[in-house]
């Protein structure tokens, strides 16, 4: 991890996510703050698996990509705020969206920046209030819902 605690690079992104390569979608967390919000990067590059096929001439990266990205950003900030480690008994999974909405195109060359707040903590569910943009431009937005599952 880097030396501010507020900070994650890619081998704290690993430690605190239980996604791999090609589905590992969040770069850099710029700040978090435990219970509240979250700040994270993602630089989209033309080597993408998607692209080739979303769209052949003009590469679009796909919707749901965008919304993957936002929740796997909200993961990240529930472990860190349950203060657990994945681990094989114990995830948390992306449950639940609402209002999702798409505002502009993203494409190879852009960097994502990725935010999540915690709107509602209940019973185990956490619920967020998120949002993807490319510089101060709103490309996303949705409400996503988080819930452990523990193995059996």
């Amino acid at each position: 991890m880097m030396t501010d605690s507020t900070q994650l690079d890619i081998q704290g992104i690993l430690r605190y996510l239980p996604h791999r390569y090609p589905f590992l979608l969040v770069d850099r967390v710029l700040e978090w703050h435990s219970g509240k919000n979250i700040r994270a990067l993602k630089n989209v590059t033309y080597n993408e698996p998607y692209f080739p096929g979303h769209f052949p001439g003009r590469p679009v990266m796909p919707g749901v990509i965008i919304i993957e990205a936002l929740a796997q950003t909200a993961g990240i900030l529930t472990f860190l705020s349950a203060n657990v480690i994945p681990d094989v008994e114990t995830r948390f999974y992306f449950v639940g969206i609402d209002k999702a909405r798409f505002r502009k195109p993203v494409e190879p060359g852009d960097q994502l920046v990725l935010t999540a707040q915690v709107e509602r903590y209940l019973k185990g569910i956490w619920r967020f209030s998120t949002v993807a943009l490319i510089g101060d431009t709103e490309v996303a937005h949705a409400e996503i819902m988080v819930a452990p599952e523990t193995a059996k």
